[in-house]
């Protein structure tokens, strides 16, 4: 009993050592008040020269981890890369419009007849890792901006750093339920922003 104790509380103490990534969303420039009698905005994503982990190149990520995955099993790998990509679509984006809206008066989707857009530029991805008795916590980085969708002149600009993702209880082994969270929780924070 005294051993299970013990480990419990070095559990706690490892835990509570971990520092804790807090996400920070700041205005740079610009003003937020146009957006404030709108009832929809137009959103768009963008990936451009987007950094993933320690690669500077998301092309040099795919290729390594495509490389990996075939030699562990034939076309693994090719698969692995089309759900990486595809996930934008299927998870990333439909997840942070649907927390955005859940938590905001303006309702974020494909509005191209908005006054307003709304740019979410991922420009880093950390996809962590969970093998059961390790993890690490996926985060994205983002720039977003909001422009007059007709002429796209800037109206704001903010930055979005550290939007943690990861499924309470642990259950975040793939990589896509990960970073979605991350998505997720970029929604949330930006719309109660935009919302001051």
């Amino acid at each position: 009993m005294q051993t299970i104790l013990r480990l419990a509380a070095a559990a706690l103490l490892l835990a509570l050592s971990i520092p804790v990534m807090a996400q920070k969303i700041k205005l740079v420039e610009g003003d937020l008040s146009a957006l404030k009698n709108e009832k929809q905005l137009n959103v768009e994503y963008t990936y451009n020269q987007l950094k993933v982990g320690k690669f500077d190149n998301e092309d040099d990520y795919i290729r390594k981890k495509t490389e990996e995955y075939n030699q562990k099993e034939a076309g693994k790998g090719d698969n692995w890369a089309k759900a990486w990509k595809d996930d934008r679509k299927n998870r990333f984006e439909p997840k942070f419009e649907l927390l955005f809206n859940e938590n905001s008066d303006i309702k974020a989707g494909r509005f191209p007849e908005a006054k307003y857009t709304l740019i979410f530029h991922t420009t880093f991805v950390e996809p962590g890792f969970n093998i059961g008795i390790m993890r690490k916590n996926a985060y994205i980085d983002a720039e977003v901006l909001i422009v007059e969708t007709a002429s796209k002149k800037p109206v704001a600009k903010m930055s979005l750093d550290n939007a943690p993702g990861r499924i309470f209880g642990g259950f975040d082994f793939d990589t896509g339920v990960r970073i979605q969270e991350a998505y997720a929780v970029s929604g949330k924070k930006l719309a109660k922003s935009l919302n001051r």
